[in-house]
């Protein structure tokens, strides 16, 4: 709502052309009541022109009894006798709220800031309903915001605050409703708890990694022994893939460069690798 307006431009215009109208007459006829009656009349009309823009409505009170919605555009009223309410804005509006030091369901102090989205839809409600519905829906919303976070854990806060948004959107809307004004949404634009809680918080976080990590590590030690498990079983009943495995071990181990391995006589005796590794150490100097 913006505060009544004394004039505009169509009646400051009216009101020049009759005084300068006025006073033409009266410089013609030798009459200066033509004159003052010139500027009585621009007068009246000065305060009897009213515009209203596009996205306003006024209402028009005749003795203090409501008349009706006036705008937008251009209209007259009777000086005196009408008198006008203060103009309802009817585009979106936009409400910043906070709430400080407000405990959780969990008993947690949290400060959050909210925005509501709101608009009158029902300009003649807001006039007639509710003396000043700008502050109606402030401390509304205030209240809500703290009673919502009274029934919320840190958790919910933290991660559901879309839902939370919610949840407040149609509380408010119940109750501004029949001051003719509707809550399009409500977004939790922050929310910030103590510097202490934030840093254990953070130490929880990460040894629940850390924990994680030690689990998975845990995990992989036990697929590799159950694979170690299972190739022991293959070898034990194959012992022609054992001395292959064995083999490709040593050859791995001697094409390096400059490598050197010491492999036990009985190793190689078991492994029938003599002709073997002889063959390889040819190659190898040639």
């Amino acid at each position: 709502m913006t505060l009544q307006r004394k004039f505009n431009n169509v009646g400051v215009t009216v009101f020049l052309l009759c005084i300068g109208l006025g006073s033409a007459v009266a410089m013609l006829t030798h009459m200066p009541i033509m004159a003052l009656a010139g500027g009585l009349v621009g007068l009246y009309f000065l305060f009897a022109i009213v515009v209203v823009d596009q996205w306003e409505k006024v209402a028009v009170l005749r003795f203090g009894r409501y008349r009706g919605l006036r705008g937008p555009g251009l209209f007259l009223i009777t000086p005196v006798v009408d008198t006008l309410s203060r103009y309802v804005d009817q585009r979106v509006r936009v409400t910043t709220v906070s709430a400080e030091s407000t405990l959780t369901r969990d008993t947690v102090p949290v400060n959050v800031d909210a925005i509501i989205f709101w608009l009158v839809w029902n300009a003649e409600k807001s006039i007639l309903e509710v003396e000043d519905f700008r502050d109606a829906i402030t401390f509304s919303s205030q209240t809500a915001l703290r009673e919502s976070i009274g029934r919320h854990q840190l958790a919910q806060m933290i991660t559901e605050r879309e839902t939370m948004g919610h949840e407040l959107q149609k509380i408010l809307d119940e109750k501004t409703t029949p001051w003719g004004i509707t809550v399009q949404s409500v977004e939790i634009r922050d929310v910030r708890i103590p510097q202490a809680l934030e840093n254990a918080m953070s130490q929880q976080a990460q040894a629940e990694r850390e924990r994680q990590a030690r689990v998975i590590l845990g995990e992989a030690e036990v697929q590799v022994s159950e694979q170690f498990a299972q190739a022991s079983r293959v070898y034990n009943d194959n012992p022609g893939a054992l001395h292959l495995r064995g083999m490709n071990m040593l050859y791995e181990a001697i094409r390096e460069k400059g490598a050197m391995v010491l492999v036990p006589s009985s190793a190689i005796e078991t492994m029938g690798l003599g002709g073997t590794l002889a063959t390889a150490a040819i190659a190898k100097q040639q």
